[in-house]
């Protein structure tokens, strides 16, 4: 079946069940010249899977956009950080509309085919998503969609190019289900809360005409979304853990306690009262038979989350003893590694504590991001995040990054980008590594703020620094509480996940999940605005460690020079072979990158060997005017005139008769090899050669180029 939705003056062309038709539901969503196949395929149920066992891969076919991928296989390999970062963002929105409940195993799969740049892919699949679970007869609450809303002069547009995106202020992802908005992702450029609240209520009118779309599609197609209920356990084995449970977990709520360790171990003595009771029941009662670990897990869990949400929503008091909008305590440290480590902050919020590393690189380290599809060519500024397992008190292995690390690792990048220095200010490439020691929610905020003191200890001039706050939910009807600065306890038992990032002036990002099927903007605009007193306070304490970035760059930073080259002149600094640069890099120690438009950077464990390096480069690149009065070396003598090196690889000769106002009779008599002369430029032939004079030389002239040695 093909059909096709005119949304923002574009058409959006859907072909579906005709490819891949052994797929539960497909779909192929063309937009422009870009082409998404997405795919929904439901399996069977697996015995013992506890969890909702969904699957949702973005891929990217480099043939989309008429290239061959790199390395020895020719062939796509290890997925790039852009194809994870995509996969969460239709997973995110997706996942809170199919049932927690459904243990069957389900796979959604999008595939870019086609590119075109003027049409980003990733809204399209959401888009696909959402009808290929619907037309895969996977129970879901939808449909889904997601637009992006970009920020051009004081118009906010609706999925902008990918060269809109880079030209303005915001780019926000927004999507949403007839419930309201589900998933928030989002870099800006410090946008003022109102501002950022008016774009998301934009976004969120938008994505409603492409919901009614499908809708309307759906009902053509004869499709019905329907959820079956949740399986109800035995309701005297709910009532035996009532009784049993409910009053102690209430008990460990009123303590307040702080600590996560001790409230969980609290926690657990009282979920050990109700194996103990199911324990003491003869074998053959049924509350016995149905009271299996995971079972008795998942009830007392249930329970826990009911009594939490009511002692929130009821007392307006949180299982810590914090109010609603209050902060944990704050401890912050910089330069807590010693020597090579270039710049150092520990960050700490209550117990979530986060170590983050700066690394200042040369240009040649800058990530090649060559082998995907998006226009953007390399990064100079990386932000990894690593979630060790004793950072929560586990042991278990530890493989590759996570998706989840991926992605809270690009979070961070965004809410630092837009206050970095420029690349012509500040040349370096930087990497900043936030380790995770301990756990409590709110880690990614952690990396956050511990990377700006971080940067900041390292010398990166910031134009301003940012902190950063997880805002909570509980809703239950028409009873509604905002959170600022969620443990974990209120993560997992709690409504939404808002993470908001920013400086004094504005957000630099957000994002955004939630647990329930929807949320109005009004209260999302509440989170937002309680969450910049949050931000503010942190930002306080933060500025009290270090009031600004630190004047001096760490003495093992390499050292940078720039300079730019006419790009003609390219060719003669590399050499033939290049043997001209590894000259320069053996005499002076200095590691030297070229760019295509003429910038070439020189660094070096110090500033005497980059110095040099850019006196080589310098004077072999620089345009030599007639006139010119320079201090140079004798390297050779001739009869008839000495040759000078005025510049490092240029060359001229004084002819005899230009050596001294008087006769002279021989070179030798007047300079020897080695000799400083001050020479100026009298003559550049037609060849390029190189005619030096000593007379007529003001002595002003000649104090001047001796200052310029």
């Amino acid at each position: 079946m093909q059909k096709s939705i005119t949304f923002d003056g574009r058409e959006i062309r859907l072909r579906l069940g005709e490819l891949a038709p052994q797929a539960g539901g497909s779909v192929l969503v063309e937009c422009g010249d870009t082409a998404v196949l997405v795919t929904a395929t439901q399996g069977t149920a697996r015995e013992g899977v506890d969890f909702l066992p969904l699957m949702v891969e973005y891929e990217e076919r480099l043939y989309a956009a008429g290239r061959i991928p790199g390395g020895f296989l020719r062939r796509e390999g290890r997925p790039p950080e852009k194809v994870i970062l995509t996969s969460r963002l239709i997973d995110r929105p997706l996942r809170p509309l199919i049932p927690d409940w459904l243990r069957e195993d389900m796979q959604v799969v999008a595939t870019t085919l086609s590119l075109d740049e003027e049409v980003p892919p990733d809204i399209l699949a959401a888009l696909g998503a959402s009808l290929a679970v619907a037309t895969a007869g996977i129970p879901f609450l939808g449909p889904m969609a997601a637009v992006r809303v970009g920020l051009l002069g004081d118009e906010f547009i609706i999925n902008p190019t990918y060269a809109e995106v880079e030209a303005g202020e915001l780019d926000l992802v927004v999507a949403g289900s007839p419930q309201g908005v589900i998933m928030v992702e989002c870099r800006a450029n410090q946008l003022p809360e109102a501002d950022m609240i008016e774009a998301i209520d934009f976004g969120h009118e938008a994505i409603q005409e492409l919901i009614r779309a499908q809708q309307e599609l759906l009902a053509e197609l004869g499709v019905t979304l329907t959820v079956p209920p949740p399986p109800e356990p035995p309701a005297d084995l709910v009532r035996l853990l009532e009784e049993t449970a409910a009053e102690g977990i209430q008990a460990v709520l009123d303590q307040t306690i702080a600590d996560k360790q001790l409230r969980n171990q609290a926690l657990e003595a009282v979920k050990a009262q109700v194996t103990a009771a199911l324990e003491a029941l003869p074998e053959e009662d049924p509350r016995r038979v149905a009271g299996t670990p995971k079972t008795v897990e998942a009830l007392f869990k249930s329970l826990t989350k009911k009594l939490m949400r009511r002692h929130v929503l009821e007392k307006g008091i949180r299982v810590d003893g914090r109010k609603v909008d209050e902060v944990r305590p704050i401890h912050c440290e910089v330069g807590v590694l010693p020597r090579r480590v270039h710049g150092s902050a520990v960050f700490q919020r209550g117990s979530t504590q986060v170590l983050s590393a700066v690394t200042l690189g040369t240009p040649g380290d800058a990530q090649d991001l060559a082998d995907d599809l998006h226009p953007e060519d390399e990064k100079r500024y990386l932000h990894h995040y690593n979630f060790p397992p004793y950072s929560v008190g586990e042991a278990k292995p530890m493989r590759a990054p996570s998706r989840r690390e991926i992605g809270h690792g690009a979070l961070a990048e965004r809410a630092l980008l837009p206050v970095l220095p420029s690349k012509t200010e500040f040349p370096y490439v930087l990497r900043v590594v936030s380790e995770v020691l301990s756990s409590n929610g709110s880690t990614s905020m952690g990396s956050v703020c511990g990377s700006t003191l971080a940067l900041m200890d390292a010398g990166v001039p910031l134009l301003r620094p940012v902190s950063g706050v997880a805002m909570g939910l509980i809703k239950e009807g028409d009873q509604v509480q905002v959170l600022t600065d969620i443990q974990d306890i209120e993560d997992f038992l709690g409504d939404m996940d808002f993470k908001v990032a920013g400086t004094d002036a504005g957000i630099t990002a957000l994002q955004m999940d939630m647990k329930i099927t929807g949320l109005d903007v009004p209260t999302l605009g509440k989170a937002i605005k309680q969450a910049r007193a949050g931000r503010l306070f942190i930002l306080e304490k933060m500025l009290a460690t270090l009031a600004a970035p630190r004047s001096q760059l760490s003495p093992y930073a390499p050292r940078l020079l720039t300079l730019k080259i006419d790009q003609e002149l390219i060719g003669a600094v590399i050499g033939p072979g290049g043997k001209t640069i590894r000259g320069i890099t053996e005499e002076t120690g200095a590691k030297i990158d070229i760019e295509d438009d003429g910038t070439v950077t020189i660094s070096a464990a110090d500033e005497e060997r980059a110095q040099k390096a850019y006196r080589l480069i310098d004077g072999m690149t620089r345009r030599l005017n007639e006139g010119e009065v320079y201090t140079g070396r004798v390297t050779r003598i001739i009869p008839i005139g000495a040759f000078v090196e005025i510049l490092p690889g240029k060359e001229g000769m004084i002819h005899i008769s230009q050596l001294a106002e008087h006769r002279v009779g021989k070179v030798e008599d007047v300079v020897s090899v080695g000799d400083e002369v001050i020479v100026r430029v009298r003559e550049i032939d037609s060849r390029g050669r190189i005619n030096l004079t000593r007379l007529g030389i003001h002595p002003d002239e000649a104090a001047t180029a001796r200052q310029g040695t």
